[in-house]
């Protein structure tokens, strides 16, 4: 396929919305790591925060490279900002609630709707670095290369903990860790047969 100049102001647009989900990313899962009572889970999460903070330092390269201003506003990025502060507020809710186990669950739920965002980033950029033409790609296909395997593993793997974490409190049978986090899941595909096989390993 041949590769084609992008529209320049999106591009910058996807950055900068890049760069404040992960930095809002940094705040939920600080949020989130206070909610969690399953110590496997607070184990995972502390390392998915780790990793996050390398990701907005990856991401601030990228417009030190580029000559961007990681400080400048867009209502792209003011708008996902809302939605990071809001999920924030959702977790710090829940654990004022009073049920620790519900506040996990809830934080896990905001965690699987930060990182859809978040691996959505990613893949646009990882889209861009394949198919695009122009200045500044380099720099972009590096970063993708620090980012995409982390990004991966923080959605699957969390979309998988709070699968369980809702049959759990159904009443049911639930398997924790979750077969993503056993099997090491890195894919969707993967996502999927780990999800079909978690009959298996109850």
């Amino acid at each position: 396929m041949k590769k084609t100049q992008p529209e320049a102001a999106q591009v910058r647009e996807l950055l900068f919305q890049a760069l404040q989900t992960e930095q809002g990313g940094v705040k939920i899962y600080e949020a989130a790591v206070d909610s969690a009572i399953n110590d496997d889970l607070r184990k995972e999460w502390k390392g998915y925060l780790d990793e996050t903070r390398t990701h907005v330092r990856v991401l601030l390269n990228v417009f030190k490279e580029l000559g961007l201003d990681p400080e400048q506003t867009t209502p792209g990025r003011e708008v996902v900002g809302h939605i990071g502060e809001s999920l924030v507020a959702a977790i710090r809710k829940a654990q004022q609630a009073g049920d620790p186990a519900a506040a996990q669950l809830v934080a896990a739920e905001c965690v699987v709707l930060a990182e859809t965002k978040d691996h959505m980033n990613w893949e646009l950029i990882g889209h861009l670095v394949e198919h695009a033409k122009g200045d500044g790609l380099e720099v972009l296909k590096t970063a993708f290369e620090a980012v995409e395997s982390d990004e991966d593993h923080h959605l699957y793997h969390t979309k998988g903990w709070a699968r369980e974490l809702w049959i759990e409190s159904l009443g049911l049978p639930a398997v924790l860790p979750p077969p993503e986090e056993v099997k090491q899941v890195e894919t969707a595909i993967g996502a999927a047969r780990a999800e079909q096989a978690r009959s298996r390993m109850l």
